[in-house]
């Protein structure tokens, strides 16, 4: 990686009774997802980066920008170029929602990257009707997509984004995710994300930071860690693949849709919507909905059979064993879990590098860019 499309941090520092002990690197580009159980230093990474708390040896830098070293550079945060979106969109009541997004925009756009038009936020994030109300007279969601909006007119170069939709009900989730989406397309912008809410984390992210006590963890692409026995995503309970894929077929007799993921293609219901051929999407595979066979099966009502070989295998407990299968004959595309018991790994003989048959029993497909309708899985 590039010192132009990276962002590298580092912060060791002992907080009170907290030791905070984090290194890591991700692109500069995308949603890298901060995640791990509640008191874990999500939020004070978070706050690190936006230099609101100040680690002593701390260091930072984006596309070669160093914000922080322990060479005595500190920038202040009033001077980094960064927007920061909260759990409460906390709006200034005595302004309408057009004062509101322009509070904090710099006079000039700078010029060392692209400009964010007043305009196109307004747009993407659906608020034009909006412009002459008061905070007043929003509704929670109203109200957040506001906040994002103030935080892009800053001109940032790093949106940082901590739990934007916890104090949100689920409908009103559903209805901000699009929106969310749109602004990781559409703008060249990386953000840094912090939830509890895995399923979040399967739509949005590009990378995770995954943190315990605030020590790193890992840190990696989304899809490796899911795929990775090592990695506490994949042995949970609700351990899941985000698979990334293009819609090459519609099947509107029977409302499915092949997606072609590396090494197969599957059947997946459609978007409420159907999208258009060769739109991108995200399919998520639990490791609990994903058996292995010798052989090919026979006819059943199981629709996504598909070759594919066994890569690694991790014994979860004495009973249990997760193993890693890749996709297609020779092994080389998109990885899968599979949760089963001890006993039919045993019986079938199965060991890492063998040629299998991994039988989905569900695919779920994101509502994607655009829907607030959550889809349901095919069998």
């Amino acid at each position: 990686m590039s010192e132009a499309n990276r962002i590298r941090a580092e912060f060791h520092n002992v907080l009170g009774n907290f030791t905070l002990n984090a290194a890591f690197e991700v692109p500069a580009r995308g949603i890298t997802a901060l995640f791990g159980p509640s008191g874990c230093g999500k939020t004070t990474v978070l706050r690190c980066i936006a230099g609101l708390i100040r680690v002593k040896d701390g260091y930072f830098d984006i596309d070669g920008e160093i914000w922080q070293d322990p060479d005595q550079t500190f920038i202040p945060t009033y001077r980094r170029p960064l927007g920061y979106v909260f759990q409460e969109a906390s709006l200034f009541p005595h302004l309408s929602v057009r004062r509101n997004l322009l509070f904090g925009a710099p006079p000039e756009k700078p010029a060392d990257r692209p400009a964010i038009d007043f305009d196109e936020v307004v747009d993407l994030l659906g608020i034009r009707p909006l412009l002459d109300r008061s905070p007043r007279n929003l509704s929670g969601g109203e109200r957040q997509r506001v906040g994002i909006g103030r935080a892009l007119l800053t001109q940032p170069k790093l949106l940082l984004m901590d739990e934007p939709l916890s104090a949100l009900d689920r409908k009103t989730k559903g209805e901000i995710l699009p929106f969310i989406e749109e602004l990781r397309d559409h703008f060249s912008l990386p953000i840094f994300y912090i939830t509890h809410d895995i399923a979040e984390i399967e739509r949005l992210a590009d990378n995770m930071v995954l943190l315990d006590k605030g020590h790193l963890v890992a840190c990696a692409r989304l899809s490796e860690l899911q795929s990775d026995p090592s990695s506490p995503l994949a042995t949970s309970r609700e351990a899941a693949v985000t698979l990334r894929g293009v819609v090459t077929a519609c099947d509107p007799k029977f409302g499915l849709s092949s997606v072609s993921v590396p090494g197969a293609v599957l059947i997946a219901p459609p978007p409420p919507a159907t999208g258009a051929i060769g739109e991108p999407r995200r399919l998520r595979v639990l490791a609990s909905d994903v058996s292995l066979a010798r052989e090919k099966p026979a006819r059943s009502s199981i629709l996504n059979v598909l070759p594919a070989r066994v890569v690694a295998m991790k014994a979860l407990d004495g009973y249990e064993v997760l193993a890693v299968v890749a996709l297609g004959e020779q092994g080389d595309g998109a990885r899968l879990l599979s949760r089963m018991t001890l006993k039919s790994w045993t019986e079938l003989g199965l060991a890492e590098g063998q040629n299998v048959f991994a039988q989905v029993k569900y695919v779920s497909l994101n509502a994607g860019r655009g829907t607030d309708t959550p889809t349901h899985p095919v069998k």
